[in-house]
């Protein structure tokens, strides 16, 4: 009987002590949380990089990892917030014309009492507030649970070379999909099971320019499945109606051979825009069984999730990034190396322009390219309001990703006399990809040429604009067929 109450007094006394260490907890200030949550973030990004240098063939650490760094991405993203309302000025360019008064701003609801500067006198709304205390608990529950995280980490071997947190090259590696290309490379290696047929099909699906080929490039460089695979083919068509046997083979170009491999395993990569024919798949996939070897695997792409159920295995899904880490890309983008905390207004502006971006890469690669160059507040605003006409204009929806939705109009932000009453606009009929081969082919001109206003002469009827060209494999172009038109109906766009 006295164990038993003894027992029960050591269960109250123990809730008891759970119930104010939580009021304590509770009871921080935004400071001091804050203050909480960079440590916190410091540590788990510390251990995601290390993740991500190391070849990581566990799905259940890859999950573990992926969960961890959308986590980062969301406390980066609450403490960039609070960092920039925390030090925003009275700059009624900033706080009126572009920041406080979009109902869009991942800040809205903070506000400064005039009576002090400190982040202590902030009114923080609720929701806020409960979302920072919830990634901080979150996080500290990873980071009491790292040890034995640690411990199966240290046992992966290292990469050659780190693909990630390389401020100066971000344009030169896959930003955000390193889990997705573990996934894939683990199911290139694995053996199949037996008696479940010889041919692996992983399919990966998303919408357009989502980056798809770039994953399956990045997974067809990497070594480990260079030294697993004899020969990787990959089809030069994008649909397979009306495909033989005999046809199949001609379409395909070799993307690397292994001759010093002992093995004759074949990897396949298939590249679709939509639904696959269903006999020719069928067609395929009998010839495929017969003439490779086991363990020979096929990729197959498209922005069709019906493709999904023609796999062996569970389909890659790509989707947009989070808000959390598309903010985080641009920001690397816009700043490089550089600490946000010192340029508290272009910070606020570049947070608001990350939603009406819509998880655009492109997007963000062109603004970028731009903002570098111009580092005032006041240009980075004009940005900032032509980016969101441009949205509206295209009736897209804010913080979704539209790329593969055809945008129609886009407007010049070069500066035109203040007493015209023409704007010069330019119109997209549609855009399309080239490949490395067609490098001398594209367009001298670029998007951003057209909206700073930097083109020796005023091009004529239709023409073509380079959007973006990408520096890593599979080296895309991605050109857009344009047409100036003058337009009298428009919103000022002078500071």
């Amino acid at each position: 009987m006295e164990a038993l109450v003894s027992a029960v007094i050591g269960d109250i006394i123990s809730r008891a002590i759970s119930i104010m260490v939580e009021k304590s907890r509770q009871q921080t200030t935004a400071e001091e949380d804050l203050q909480r949550l960079h440590q916190l973030l410091l540590r788990i990004s510390t251990v995601i990089e290390e993740a991500e240098g190391r070849c990581i063939s566990n799905q259940g650490m890859i999950r573990q990892i992926s969960i961890m760094i959308n986590q980062m991405f969301r406390g980066y993203y609450l403490l960039d917030s609070f960092k920039c309302i925390q030090k925003k000025t009275n700059d009624e360019e900033v706080s009126h014309s572009s920041f406080a008064t979009s109902k869009f701003n991942p800040t809205k609801r903070f506000r400064l009492l005039p009576s002090s500067p400190q982040i202590d006198s902030m009114v923080i709304g609720r929701d806020i507030s409960k979302d920072l205390k919830q990634v901080i608990l979150v996080l500290e529950n990873m980071v009491a649970d790292m040890k034995e995280f640690a411990i199966f980490l240290m046992s992966y071997p290292r990469m050659y070379r780190q693909p990630y947190g390389a401020y100066l090259y971000l344009d030169k590696y896959m930003f955000g999909r390193q889990m997705e290309r573990e996934q894939a490379i683990s199911f290139l290696l694995q053996a199949e099971p037996l008696g479940g047929g010889n041919l692996g099909v992983l399919p990966i699906v998303g919408p357009g320019l989502i980056g798809k080929s770039t994953l399956v490039e990045r997974v067809c460089d990497d070594e480990r499945v260079r030294n697993h695979f004899s020969l990787i083919l990959r089809y030069k068509g994008n649909d397979l109606k009306g495909e033989t046997a005999t046809t199949f083979r001609d379409h395909c170009v070799i993307k690397h051979h292994n001759g010093a491999s002992g093995e004759e395993r074949w990897l396949v990569v298939i590249e679709l825009l939509g639904d696959v024919d269903e006999g020719a798949w069928k067609r395929l996939l009998q010839y495929s069984e017969r003439c490779m070897a086991y363990g020979s695997k096929i990729i197959i792409t498209s922005r069709s999730e019906n493709m999904a159920s023609v796999g062996t295995t569970e389909a890659i899904m790509l989707r947009c990034l989070s808000k959390e880490a598309y903010w985080y890309f641009l920001k690397m983008l816009l700043f490089g190396s550089t600490d946000p905390e010192e340029h508290p207004k272009l910070t606020s502006i570049a947070m608001e322009l990350a939603l009406e971006m819509c998880g655009s890469f492109i997007f963000a690669y062109s603004v970028a390219t731009l903002l570098r160059a111009n580092t005032s507040a006041r240009f980075w605003c004009r940005v900032l309001r032509m980016a969101r006409e441009f949205r509206q204009k295209n009736n897209f929806v804010p913080g979704e990703y539209n790329e593969d939705r055809m945008s129609r109009y886009a407007w010049s932000i070069a500066e035109t006399p203040r007493d015209s009453d023409d704007h010069k606009v330019f119109l997209i009929h549609h855009s399309h990809q080239k490949g490395p081969a067609a490098r001398d082919e594209v367009p001298r001109i670029t998007t951003v040429d057209l909206i700073c206003g930097a083109w020796s002469a005023m091009p004529q009827g239709k023409f073509e604009v380079l959007c973006w060209r990408s520096l890593i494999p599979p080296y895309y172009s991605y050109v857009c067929s344009c047409e100036f038109v003058q337009h009298k109906d428009h919103l000022d766009i002078e500071p």
